[in-house]
């Protein structure tokens, strides 16, 4: 009988070997936390963040297959849509061919002015007048049909100078820190 109380004080029995695994496993956990236990609860806190916010981008998203109902109403606005844009599309190209020949016809009366200024320098050449001086002269006119001051030549705004009047960079005056000379040449110098 003495070998059997030795025999169970000796061999631990399932109850005793459970005990003593959970005391392992609250140790290891223990440590665990206590050495991580930040990192672990910020991953923790990302993860969270990333699954929500991967929920709400899902959720947002419209879905990309078109209901029965949205099949049987969708011919008739894409003939809508493109017909609007065809409308669009012609009214556009209507308003830019109206500017081109706006712009055709200006440059044709350009052409037209020139083409009239040369003929009046060839025929004031040919009279042995300055065609410079005529042209002066057929600007002026053309100025003065457009305003109705023609006599009154128009002054010139006074504009301050950008520098001083009497400013020369090579005088080596005038407000600069530079104020380098060159030396003075003595023929004791050296050399």
């Amino acid at each position: 009988m003495e070998l059997g109380v030795d025999r169970a004080a000796a061999d631990p029995g399932p109850a005793t070997l459970h005990w003593g695994g959970l005391e392992v496993l609250h140790h290891t956990v223990g440590s665990l936390l206590s050495n991580y236990g930040w990192y672990i609860l910020l991953a923790v806190v990302a993860i969270y963040l990333l699954i929500q916010r991967i929920s709400q981008s899902l959720a947002s998203r419209p879905n990309s297959q078109p209901g029965a109902a949205d099949a049987a109403v969708e011919p008739d606005v894409v003939v809508r849509r493109q017909e609007a844009l065809a409308a669009a599309r012609l009214r556009m190209q209507e308003e830019l061919n109206a500017q081109a020949e706006i712009y055709k016809e200006k440059q044709r009366q350009l052409e037209e002015q020139k083409r009239r200024q040369k003929i009046a320098m060839w025929e004031s050449m040919q009279e042995g007048k300055s065609y410079k001086g005529n042209l002066r002269l057929n600007q002026q006119e053309v100025e003065s049909g457009a305003s109705a001051s023609s006599t009154v030549p128009k002054s010139k705004p006074n504009k301050k100078p950008s520098r001083g009047g009497g400013y020369n960079p090579l005088s080596g005056e005038g407000g600069g820190t530079c104020s380098w000379r060159p030396g003075r040449r003595d023929p004791s110098a050296g050399g």
